[in-house]
């Protein structure tokens, strides 16, 4: 190297080095010759008193290695999403590191490393001597000295707490004698401990490479992209040579002036050349293979690792982020949020998630066909999220939007790192509304409470809709005045109707109805039963509004819901992960799904009658499958139709999706993609997904409803025969019925009086009674079987108002010549006035 011009300054320096240095190497071979030669002053026993006092135990902590979350193929073979690291490591064994690298290492970083116990006093007084007389400069550590400096830094950098951490990096990095000396006493302590293979391999596998990259084996992938075991000599050189001052050596930045391809990375090769040199001056490659790798140029093979979820297959994105978060978040991987990240982004797992790509894969892309990444029109957003019954895996999670967390690509609106799938804690937004899928907590609250699918409710509009009972709020009650006056969605004034009407139509007015005849605090408290709460953390509301789906709640625990529906009233909590495996083979524990009876089987079985029913001439009409797999299904919009929900289930995939407003308030009813309604074009991605679902997964029936609930609670309907419509009407509604008039029917009743009811007896409570009322078109036929002539009882019907009397004929033996035997029809039966009355007379009168 050319003469370098020392200034008084750094002579000075250098001179302390070299005391201090040769103070720490005077102590240490006092320490290390025989004891009868070391102790022959009052002084040496001081020395070697001081160094016997330092720490010579060093626990070797785990190495910081890449996480990686991987997705499950249908092969069975794991597929990676994304990797995590602080450090880019993967730890290898001593036979999957190439011969050259172990050679290499040792020829160019410490030649004595096999003789020394851990520190080599001549490469150190040699470095000490050379750095002071301004020559080359020379590291005086021995390869396990600068492991050992590597695990400290480690252990400072495995610190969560920033201040801690950079105090113990300081302290292991700092360039002082009495850093150096201990350093040396903990490296002739772990030569003591260990094997010289153990420490070799060790520092290989710590040792920084540039960047993020640490560890032969990441070194090789990322530079040359081959395993440690497959280097070549040359690369082998050129990675031992980095390790020398990785950041100005690193081989990835090829547009530097210095060190980059346009120069050869001239000093990366010249350090090479110096490995290559001493590898053949201690003997490990023959002349020809020197020569034949100095005449090679540096190529690097650059191949980025899978980092973060923006490059995540299968848009998975989205999805990997929420398993981040479940890392983030769960109690179970550290006691704080700190050190949960940094147990995983160090820690070397292996995740395997439950996700299905064949699943993923039909969810985004049929998200992609319908729905943009932006639009002019709106902030359109569309989410797609399958969960698994009776399990909570969740096996798809798509989105209109591309995933990224960087925060340059978010400036492009076809990104986002808002998750719409998800609660706000897991990376997702505030939520979103769900409109009348909410209804279905009604629905099951309504049958907890002993209600049938049959009762009817009077579900006529109305203004104020008064008291409703709210065993949560104070007093007991709420009251809902006249500012609230909701409509259904096909206009009118409403009517009467049974649930199972309200459910199969998504009646507005007659779930409000139902839930007069409930508790508002019992309808929430199903809800949460069954997996459901605000995206935003807060509790959810309870208003007679929220009945009609007001509460912001993310799809994911939409989906958690209906999954209960469908696996027979078993909630479970949502689950990303099957099994997390540490480098070393062993599993640690994952989040549990903490499947437990959300609701009653009965109760959910017959729900379940009832949302199966809205496929057929119902609201989900338009997203029927058609393979045969049962399925429930519940639509919903909301308010000026800015969200609409598609939600159903079969007993092995439970699927949301949702089209809505991101942001601002565009009518969906109002607003077209390609010609079509976006409000309907959820009723096209549905159906696509579940399609895939049902081939794979099948599906069974659900349970057999429970008839005590399909009918409910009967009561006696009022007998009003024979009384005014007004009248009948009182007495059916006071009695808890729905009232409908069915118009005039032919009776014999005076005109306008009520002719019957059906039901009629006993009937489901809150049925709806339909009553007809008379137009007296009918009579009833008098016994004329007294009359001594036809003419006689012709007489008595037209007295009773029949106008067309005929006789017939008959031989009847015995009976008396002119006498009357018979009538059709029959004496005591109604008959419409004209209709023709027919008289029996004995042949003898004929």
């Amino acid at each position: 190297m050319p003469e370098q011009h020392r200034t008084a300054t750094g002579v000075l320096g250098g001179l302390l080095g070299f005391l201090g240095l040769s103070v720490a190497a005077g102590v240490l071979v006092a320490a290390t010759v025989t004891p009868a030669l070391a102790v022959t002053s009052i002084a040496t026993k001081s020395t070697i008193s001081v160094f016997d006092s330092l720490p010579d135990y060093l626990q070797l902590d785990e190495l910081a290695q890449k996480s990686n979350i991987y997705a499950v193929d249908s092969a069975g073979a794991p597929v990676l999403l994304a990797s995590f690291y602080q450090q880019n490591r993967i730890e290898v064994g001593w036979d999957q590191i190439s011969q050259f690298v172990k050679d290499a290492a040792v020829s160019a970083e410490d030649p004595r490393f096999y003789e020394h116990g851990g520190v080599d006093l001549m490469g150190t007084a040699r470095a000490v001597l050379s750095n002071f007389k301004g020559g080359e400069t020379q590291g005086g550590s021995s390869i396990t000295q600068q492991y050992v400096k590597n695990v400290l830094v480690q252990k400072a950098e495995a610190i969560t707490d920033p201040a801690k951490m950079k105090a113990a990096y300081e302290e292991a990095t700092k360039a002082t004698p009495d850093r150096k000396l201990k350093e040396m006493r903990m490296a002739i302590g772990l030569e003591k401990s260990y094997g010289k293979q153990d420490i070799l391999r060790g520092y290989l596998n710590i040792a920084g490479f540039g960047g993020r990259v640490y560890g032969i084996e990441a070194a090789a992938n990322y530079y040359f992209g081959v395993s440690a075991a497959n280097l070549s000599l040359d690369q082998a050189a050129t990675l031992v040579s980095i390790v020398n001052n990785p950041e100005t050596l690193r081989i990835d930045k090829p547009d530097r002036e210095v060190n980059g391809a346009a120069d050869g990375y001239s000093l990366t090769l010249d350090r090479r050349n110096y490995v290559l040199n001493h590898m053949l001056k201690e003997g490990k490659i023959t002349q020809e293979q020197h020569d034949a790798a100095i005449a090679l140029p540096i190529t690097p093979a650059i191949n980025p690792p899978s980092t973060g979820c923006q490059t995540a297959q299968s848009n998975a994105g989205y999805f990997c982020d929420y398993v981040t978060h479940v890392f983030r978040n769960n109690p179970i991987f550290g006691d704080t949020e700190d050190a949960r990240w940094a147990n995983f982004t160090r820690g070397g797992y292996d995740v395997y998630t439950t996700i299905d790509l064949e699943l993923q894969d039909a969810a985004q892309n049929a998200i992609n066909e319908y729905i943009p990444h932006t639009s002019d029109q709106l902030d359109v957003g569309a989410v797609a999220v399958t969960v698994q019954p009776g399990s909570g895996r969740i096996l798809a999670m798509a989105q209109n939007k591309q995933f990224s967390a960087d925060e340059d690509t978010l400036a492009n609106p076809d990104y986002s790192a808002i998750n719409y799938n998800t609660d706000k804690e897991y990376g997702g937004s505030a939520g979103f509304q769900p409109g009348s899928t909410y209804k279905t907590f009604t629905l099951a609250e309504w049958l907890k409470e002993g209600h049938g699918l049959n009762e009817g409710v009077d579900g006529r509009k109305r203004t104020p809709w008064g008291t409703f009972k709210d065993s949560c709020a104070d007093g007991g009650t709420v009251y809902q005045g006249s500012d609230w006056n909701p409509g259904n969605d096909e206009g009118g004034n409403g009517g009467f109707y049974t649930a199972a009407q309200s459910t199969k139509l998504s009646i507005n007015t007659g779930f409000i109805a139902m839930a007069k005849q409930l508790d508002l605090c019992g309808i929430r408290k199903t809800a949460e039963a069954m997996g459901v709460h605000r995206a935003d953390g807060d509790p959810l509301q309870q208003g007679p509004a929220s009945v009609l789906g007001t509460n912001e709640i993310a799809p994911l625990s939409m989906a958690t819901a209906f999954a209960s529906f469908a696996s027979g009233g078993v909630t479970c909590d949502p689950i990303a992960i099957d099994k997390v495996v540490k480098p070393d083979g062993t599993e640690i524990p994952v989040p549990p799904a903490n499947c437990r009876q959300g609701l009653e089987p009965n109760v959910a079985a017959t729900a379940n009658k009832a949302l199966q029913a809205t496929f057929d001439g119902g609201t989900t009409s338009q997203s029927r499958v058609g393979d045969g797999i049962p399925l429930i299904g519940k639509t919903g919009t909301t308010d000026n139709n800015e969200a609409t929900w598609m939600s159903g289930a079969s007993t092995k995939a439970a699927t949301i999706v949702g089209v809505f407003n991101a942001s601002g308030h565009v009518n969906l009813r109002r607003t077209y993609f390609d010609g079509t309604q976006i409000a309907v074009i959820r009723h096209s991605i549905w159906p696509q997904i579940m399609a895939v679902a049902n081939a794979k997964y099948g599906g069974d029936r659900f349970g057999d409803a429970d008839p005590a609930l399909v009918n409910g609670k009967s009561v006696q309907v009022p007998d009003v025969r024979g009384k005014s419509i007004d009248e009948a009407q009182k007495l059916i509604e006071d009695a808890g019925f729905g009232f409908l008039n069915g118009g005039v029917v032919d009776s014999e009743l005076p005109n306008g009086q009520v002719t019957g009811s059906d039901p009629a007896g006993l009937a489901p409570k809150g049925s709806i009674v339909t009553v007809t009322t008379s137009n007296q078109s009918m009579a009833i036929v008098p016994d004329v079987g007294g009359a001594k002539s036809f003419d006689e009882a012709k007489a008595l019907l037209n007295q009773a108002g029949f106008g067309t009397v005929a006789q017939v004929c008959k031989a009847e033996p015995g009976a008396g010549a002119g006498k009357i035997t018979g009538i059709d029809p029959p004496a005591g039966t109604a008959a419409k006035r004209d209709a023709k009355v027919t008289v029996s007379v004995s042949k003898e009168a004929c």
